[in-house]
């Protein structure tokens, strides 16, 4: 089921800060860290888990069985990437269902036609509003708990403009989803206007690399958002990084250099369990040192 301290954060008007997470190695460093939530960015768990664009060509049940794996390895809120609500109404309605049974907290759809794109890139269509209305009221009608949270984004900036893209949120917050999401705006001047015109806590997507101004918790707060992912960082920032490594091996021929920092091994084996591991083994040592035969 869905962790309630998204929601209390929310109602408490506290600001959330959620890196993305691609991979589980992502997911327990950011819980390591101490984070209050974390993001499973649709366009990079596709990305690590098939090598493939986020364009529409990852399923519902790709997402879904990743999405599972972050949740197990998370014991913070997870907010969950689920594009289009992959279809229609119905479609709709069994993704909440599905995303709500394997715990995560908040599910985010967006407006745009299938397939979709990074909300980043060139060439995005979004469906009439209309459609987009009635795919929240039926996903908040098929969550069972009030803790699972629907967040309602619009790609509308790009190919119809600002005001075509405040006029859907503020549609969207009175159908009822629990957060906004007005994607891609352009500047910090938009991105203040949206949060005033919206009555609804707002989502602040801080992409690397996008189109959308980067700021910093504190400026985001006072521009009026309440929530903030950084979907990109985590996953730019292990490329970056894996890259300058093996340029280094390549070159050199070790893995030894000041200027390729290394996660320390004993912390990594902890992190991923092993101590669970080790602890079964000393109790059943007597079991498994017994030889063959004896």
């Amino acid at each position: 089921m869905a962790d309630p301290r998204l929601r209390q954060k929310l109602e408490r008007k506290e600001f959330i800060v959620a890196p993305g997470v691609f991979d589980m190695m992502s997911t327990m460093l950011a819980v390591r860290v101490g984070f209050d939530a974390i993001y499973a960015s649709g366009y990079w768990l596709t990305a690590s888990y098939l090598g493939i664009p986020d364009a529409g060509i990852a399923t519902y049940t790709d997402m879904l069985a990743r999405i599972t794996k972050v949740v197990e390895k998370a014991d913070v809120p997870v907010i969950a990437d689920a594009d289009t609500g992959f279809g229609g109404l119905l479609n709709v309605h069994h993704t909440v269902k599905g995303y709500e049974r394997v715990g995560v907290s908040a599910i985010q759809i967006e407006d745009q036609e299938f397939p979709k794109k990074c909300g980043h890139t060139p060439y995005r269509r979004v469906v009439p509003m209309a459609d987009m209305v009635a795919k929240i009221k039926v996903a908040v009608d098929a969550r069972s708990s009030r803790d699972f949270l629907v967040i309602a984004r619009t790609d509308a900036r790009g190919g119809h403009g600002f005001e075509e893209a405040v006029r859907r949120g503020q549609a969207y917050a009175e159908a009822g989803a629990d957060i906004v999401f007005v994607e891609a705006l352009h500047s910090e001047d938009e991105m203040r206007q949206a949060c005033a015109a919206i009555a609804a806590p707002m989502m602040a997507n801080m992409s690397d690399g996008g189109k959308t101004p980067i700021r910093s918790a504190r400026e985001l707060g006072a521009l009026g958002y309440q929530l903030a992912i950084y979907p990109a960082m985590n996953a730019l920032a292990a490329c970056a990084a894996m890259e300058r490594a093996l340029h280094h091996l390549k070159a050199n021929g070790t893995s030894v250099s000041p200027e390729v920092p290394l996660f320390s091994f004993d912390a990594f084996c902890r992190m991923v369990g092993f101590e669970d591991v080790w602890a079964f083994e000393e109790k059943w040592k007597d079991v498994l040192e017994q030889k063959p035969g004896r």
